[in-house]
């Protein structure tokens, strides 16, 4: 396969166990960069091993990480993945295809188009987790990543196409892999409704568990996937109040955001 000049950036921290089949997966990519928050495990190893550029950098937020990273990039287009993220053979050749009409245009973007695998296989019917449209390969001089700790988004102006292939997205592999990502999303949605100062409104509470368990389980076809769709369902609603529960605690207890912190820093859930 041809190379292009292109950059595929991954942020890392701790992924020994999945970075190699996500560099792998971009064979086309001219350049491989890995920016590492502080991996004590083999990760940076591993990712120079499989051809990566690896540069290190303290956890800043997801937004203004990706956005570091775009600074460290030898090329203007860039393909972002997530380390537990990969190409599929079908996308890999679409690329292929596409990729020097993309460049020589003017498009500041293209989404993807990415499918989960939860629970050892890939969900059918919900529909967040299957064919769920991405911005993930951009021109530098024409996006940017959004500058918040978690939830970034690229933004543009301007048409982007959509390639048609998924990738992949190896999703939690446990259940309890998710219940720590929940706690450590959830901190860094409510620091920055902290910043924002975003008023407490613990009334709506109930109300939100109850309308995102029945979005997500019923409109957007969770139900269909069976008991995985279930606790996808039943996760994201949960998500969906901790989060307001733990932002209640932070305006009416500010000493439980160093008390956090230290905690999920002792377990390594701070980034």
């Amino acid at each position: 396969m041809p190379t292009f000049p292109l950059t595929l950036a991954v942020i890392t921290r701790n992924e020994a166990g999945s970075i190699a089949r996500c560099l792998d997966s971009v064979p086309f990519a001219a350049e491989k960069l890995v920016v590492d928050s502080g991996s004590d495990d083999d990760t940076v190893a591993i990712a120079q091993a499989h051809g990566a550029r690896v540069v290190h950098q303290d956890w800043l937020g997801f937004g203004a990480q990706r956005n570091f990273a775009t600074t460290q990039c030898a090329h203007d287009w860039i393909l972002v993945l997530d380390a537990d993220e990969y190409l599929s053979p079908e996308l890999a050749a679409e690329l292929e295809r596409r990729l020097p009409a993309l460049i020589a245009g003017d498009a500041p973007a293209a989404y993807l188009r990415r499918r989960t695998i939860y629970m050892g296989r890939p969900m059918r019917w919900y529909r967040p987790n299957v064919g769920e449209k991405l911005a993930r390969l951009y021109h530098r001089g024409r996006a940017r990543w959004s500058d918040v700790r978690v939830h970034e988004s690229l933004r543009f102006e301007g048409r982007a196409p959509t390639f048609d292939a998924p990738f992949d997205h190896a999703n939690n592999p446990t259940l309890a892999h998710k219940q720590l990502k929940v706690l450590r999303y959830a901190e860094l949605k409510c620091r920055d409704w902290l910043d924002r100062r975003k008023p407490a409104r613990m009334w709506q509470a109930p109300f939100v568990y109850a309308l995102a368990f029945l979005k997500d389980y019923l409109f957007r076809l969770a139900c269909l996937d069976g008991w995985r769709g279930f606790l996808i369902a039943q996760t994201a609603a949960s998500y969906a109040l901790y989060k307001r529960m733990r932002y209640y605690e932070m305006v009416n207890n500010p000493e439980s955001v160093a008390d956090a912190a230290d905690l999920l820093n002792k377990h390594q859930l701070d980034r």
